[in-house]
């Protein structure tokens, strides 16, 4: 679906909700609606969409870009340079003029979850009403065209290349950041190789040891793998934007039993939650259904996460696969599958694989191999 489909879908909600303007905050969802995202969001953007305009506000800096990228009417433009003080300086400046157009009680768009109190103060002292326009993007957003998932596809190839190489040179001795660099080093090869012009991105983060893994968001650092050690590794690539996310939980060295059966576990909450994972069951039903794996094993407690979450623009998107989400799950949502359990002295344990449900079911886009036996490194 190009920019111009979704904003004539975006339009009609507008429409049926009497709002006059949205005014789109979250750079995720500028680019959702307008084809334009920097790199860094210091100097505010804004972008305005009424019925028959698409307007965008960016620093100087951004000018080129934007004119390259944005699939927009109208930008315009404020500038920080002393040479240029004689016109606009803030983006406020600019939002000014065009909130001025429009007479107080207008009903104007927001994301209510993520706009600034101070640009929300700000509005309201125009004596606008607001309204809450956030959520249907969120719904737009959680079911994914043709092109978007093969942009995703393509991602969750490039994970598996990239957790196959450093898993090529796990030993004792290497830290966390000499592991992750060897698939960030084939990673950056084949995607330059295969996508020529394309625009890749990638994070990763390895968290090893007992203490570490069970920490499993810290950023990957200089400790080095011990014999023994059990080690979540995750690995999120994004392609023109669009991300999939892969990690794996291996083990370096002779690890004890118990360990051995927590990655167990851990792999058959996963199966359970990816053969349940379909159109027309409810998101908690998926993450009850993993949860109880650990439960019945006596580990529900040291499960401290959702089983999975949205994902494509943002590396974690709504709706939310919780025990508390009653949400009817439809084809063409892409979620990530990762139950994971947190145990103190015996360490984390946890796989993640990105999936798209179908008309049928559902499909994994990363492949890297889950069993036991193909996650043990001497």
């Amino acid at each position: 679906m190009s920019v111009k489909e979704r904003l004539i879908t975006f339009r009609n909600y507008m429409d049926e909700k009497q709002v006059k303007l949205s005014i789109i905050w979250e750079p995720d969802n500028q680019y959702y609606l307008s084809g334009f995202r920097a790199i860094t969001y210091s100097r505010p953007i804004v972008t305005l969409i009424s019925a028959d305009s698409t307007e965008l506000i960016i620093p100087g800096l951004e000018e080129v870009h934007a004119a390259e990228k944005a699939r927009v009417d109208k930008t315009y433009i404020y500038y920080e340079q002393i040479d240029m003080r004689h016109k606009e300086v803030s983006y406020l400046d600019h939002l000014t003029k065009l909130l001025k157009k429009y007479p107080s009680e207008t009903r104007i768009g927001i994301e209510m979850g993520v706009l600034p109190s101070s640009i929300f103060v700000y509005l309201k002292e125009f004596g606008f009403e607001l309204v809450d326009i956030g959520q249907q993007i969120v719904k737009m957003r959680a079911k994914k065209d043709s092109d978007e998932i093969e942009m995703l596809k393509i991602a969750g190839k490039l994970s598996d290349f990239a957790i196959e190489e450093s898993l090529k040179h796990v030993k004792a001795g290497i830290s966390e950041l000499e592991f992750d660099s060897y698939g960030d080093k084939l990673l950056l090869e084949v995607a330059s190789k295969l996508y020529p012009e394309e625009i890749i991105g990638y994070e990763n983060w390895t968290c090893s040891g007992i203490i570490r893994s069970v920490m499993p968001h810290l950023y990957s650092s200089t400790r080095k793998f011990e014999n023994g050690d059990m080690v979540v590794h995750s690995r999120v690539i994004r392609f023109n934007g669009y991300r999939a996310e892969n990690e794996r939980t291996f083990f370096v060295g002779n690890p004890t039993e118990a360990q051995k059966d927590l990655l167990k576990l851990a792999v058959e909450a996963q199966k359970v939650g990816m053969e349940m994972i379909r159109p027309g069951i409810t998101a908690k039903e998926v993450d009850i259904a993993s949860y109880e794996i650990f439960k019945k094993a006596g580990y529900g407690e040291y499960v401290n996460h959702r089983v999975g979450h949205g994902i494509g623009l943002s590396d974690h998107e709504e709706p939310y696969l919780r025990f508390d989400n009653d949400l009817v799950l439809q084809e063409g949502m892409v979620y990530t599958i990762e139950p994971g359990v947190y145990v103190p002295g015996l360490g984390g344990y946890r796989h993640s694989d990105t999936v798209i449900l179908t008309k049928d079911g559902s499909y994994s886009i990363t492949q890297y191999p889950r069993e036991l036996e193909d996650l043990m490194f001497e």
